[in-house]
């Protein structure tokens, strides 16, 4: 039976990665994302990744086609190709990252960047506890998921730890592209689920959108 590789530490993390900008989409240190590839240029990218470091980084861009400065970069953990030429892919968050500068297009059409790890350097360790209020929580998902005509199932948030379903929640919400990236650049678990139950709330009182500031680590 072959043995999984490790994920990488920061310190292996390499320093040039191919991005995927998706608005409203939002991936997070060990959330799973799926994704459906079609498009020439990203099915290029995959190829590409699969060949090296099985990594790609997703980013958002903003209005003018610019890219938001932070992303979260994810190794291809699952692949399967459809008999109409599609990718479908799972990517496992590893880290955050900062660009520190856009290069230019790969040869495939693809945008890379030079990403900046450091500031993140815990993103790769294990997942801290978090002192989640569930009780709270839970009032707030019904309201929200009212208004938004979502399902859930219930008995399910039982058995995830506070971080692992913070970081589903934060990833699967149909949050507007600030807030995602407000939920992305969280210093710490706790103070990501602080902000998105204030998003849950600010929601469902159907006042702004606009987003709090980060908070302070507990």
């Amino acid at each position: 039976m072959n043995t999984p590789s490790p994920a990488p530490s920061v310190i292996t993390l390499p320093d040039e990665i191919p991005v995927f900008p998706l608005s409203g989409v939002l991936l997070l240190p060990h959330g799973h994302l799926p994704l459906n590839i079609f498009e020439p240029r990203y099915l290029s990218m995959v190829d590409d990744a699969l060949k090296s470091h099985q990594l790609i980084g997703m980013i958002q861009p903003r209005e003018d086609g610019s890219l938001f400065t932070t992303g979260c970069a994810g190794k291809i953990t699952a692949f399967s190709e459809t008999d109409d030429g599609r990718y479908e892919i799972t990517l496992k968050g590893l880290s955050r990252f900062v660009i520190g500068l856009e290069l230019p297009n790969a040869l495939g059409g693809y945008r890379r960047v030079r990403a900046n790890w450091s500031e993140f350097p815990k993103d790769t360790d294990p997942v801290d506890h978090l002192n989640l209020d569930r009780n709270r929580l839970k009032d707030l998902l019904r309201n929200y998921f009212d208004i938004e005509g979502m399902d859930c199932e219930w008995s399910a948030m039982e058995t995830v730890s506070d971080d692992n379903l913070i970081t589903c929640l934060s990833m699967v919400c149909p949050l507007d592209a600030s807030e995602k990236q407000a939920l992305l650049e969280a210093r710490c678990g706790n103070t990501r689920s602080e902000l998105f139950m204030t998003l849950l709330e600010m929601a469902t009182r159907d006042t702004s959108r606009e987003h709090p500031g980060k908070g302070v680590c507990h």
